[in-house]
């Protein structure tokens, strides 16, 4: 990979080693530590992740303006300031607060450092992406496997190593990430004075981030209402930290195997979206009938898998139609369904659970894959039409 790119990995690893800290217990904290049910834990998370789908796509318009470097940067301020404040006073109201805060400057950071990447390593492809979501998946490794002995102390640890580790994240784009934007904007002054156009491409963007946001809304019910039941059928924070810990382990280590599968058999982004769905409704079967921690590490395993091959194509597929100038943009886009899943899942999961109970969840976010499966297949016929049209016109 270019040096740049490895300066990307490195940030990201550092960044959600930290963020990874917190986000697996948030749930935890909020009803177990602070006292709130379930359904105010899911609203206070999806604040969290409405501004940070503000702030993802005000990150991408910002680098289409500005240039990545600058725009890293005011992420990193907005949330070190934050997770400073978090670290001395998080009582309900401050948390709350800092954590909306927080939601916001990660939101400015993530489609910057993916545009980044896209942009560094045009040659790459799916690797450019794929090496962002290898360093994510370090870092939610080495975070969760930290975080749950750390929280066994002390939970105010917990916001201190968030707090530290992007305060070494913030010293690696200060020094790293200025040569960035001197590769881009060699030929990037006129990119930034372009419009969007609302087109066919973009059409087909904002299909497939309507599955991608279904898949986060089921996805993100590991780290709250999952996260929740795992607790009351008497498994410790431990081993729940732990299946994070297995997430991030087999995303790592299972990479060799993945590529040679890429290669030689899933060889379309859409044929690797679809097995990854069909993935994942496996992973969540054997998660409705667990009632052991083994059962629960056999499923996450195996989400695990299905994850490798959709996180990774969803980015490849926005950097692939994003016209000239509007990278940022379109990587904003999918970020914010990814952020919106993330919002919509907590509230909706934590209502499905209080009013009917897990069993009719589980049912639910089954139904969501086999939609998102639906917008997978279909996404890209909107520019098979545009293009058969202007073959007819051609030969017109």
């Amino acid at each position: 990979m270019p040096k740049i790119i490895w300066l990307l990995v490195i940030g990201m690893v550092v960044n959600v080693t930290g963020s990874s800290f917190l986000w697996p217990l948030n749930t935890i904290y909020i009803h177990d530590y602070l006292g709130k049910s379930l359904s105010l834990a899911g609203i206070v998370l999806m604040l969290n992740s409405a501004t940070t789908v503000i702030g993802n796509l005000y990150g991408g318009y910002l680098y289409d303006k500005i240039g990545g470097y600058k725009s890293v940067m005011l992420g990193i301020f907005i949330t070190l300031v934050s997770l400073l404040g978090l670290t001395f006073w998080h009582g309900w109201t401050h948390y709350v607060i800092f954590l909306i805060l927080i939601g916001l400057g990660t939101g400015i950071v993530h489609p910057a450092m993916y545009a980044m990447a896209g942009t560094s390593w045009k040659s790459g492809g799916r690797k450019a992406f794929n090496a962002m979501y290898v360093a994510a998946n370090i870092g939610v490794a080495i975070g969760s496997a930290l975080s749950g002995v750390v929280a066994s102390f002390s939970f105010q640890l917990i916001f201190l190593a968030n707090f530290l580790f992007y305060f070494i994240f913030f010293f690696i784009a200060f020094f790293g990430y200025r040569s960035i934007t001197e590769v881009r904007t060699k030929d990037g002054i006129q990119r930034e004075k372009k419009r969007l156009v609302i087109s066919k491409n973009f059409i087909a963007v904002l299909i497939v981030s309507f599955g991608f946001l279904l898949c986060w809304v089921a996805y993100v019910q590991w780290q709250t209402t999952i996260a929740t039941y795992t607790q009351e059928i008497n498994i410790t924070l431990k081993q729940y930290s732990l299946l994070w810990t297995i997430n991030g382990m087999i995303i790592v280590l299972a990479q060799p195997v993945l590529s040679r599968t890429i290669k030689f058999i899933l060889k379309t982004v859409k044929l690797q979206m679809i097995v990854g769905l069909f993935i994942f409704i496996g992973s969540f079967l054997i998660a409705s009938v667990a009632e052991h921690f083994s059962g629960f590490v056999a499923a996450m395993t195996i989400m695990s898998i299905g994850e490798m091959l959709i996180w990774p194509a969803v980015p490849t597929i926005a950097n692939e139609l994003a016209p000239k100038g509007k990278e940022g943009f379109y990587q904003g886009v999918v970020n914010c369904a990814a952020t919106c899943g993330r919002m919509i899942g907590p509230l909706l999961g934590g209502l499905i659970v209080d009013y009917f109970g897990m069993s009719y969840l589980f049912l639910i976010l089954i139904g969501l894959f086999i939609i998102a499966m639906i917008t997978t297949l279909t996404y890209d016929r909107v520019i098979k039409k545009q293009e058969n049209d202007n073959c007819v016109q051609i030969t017109s």
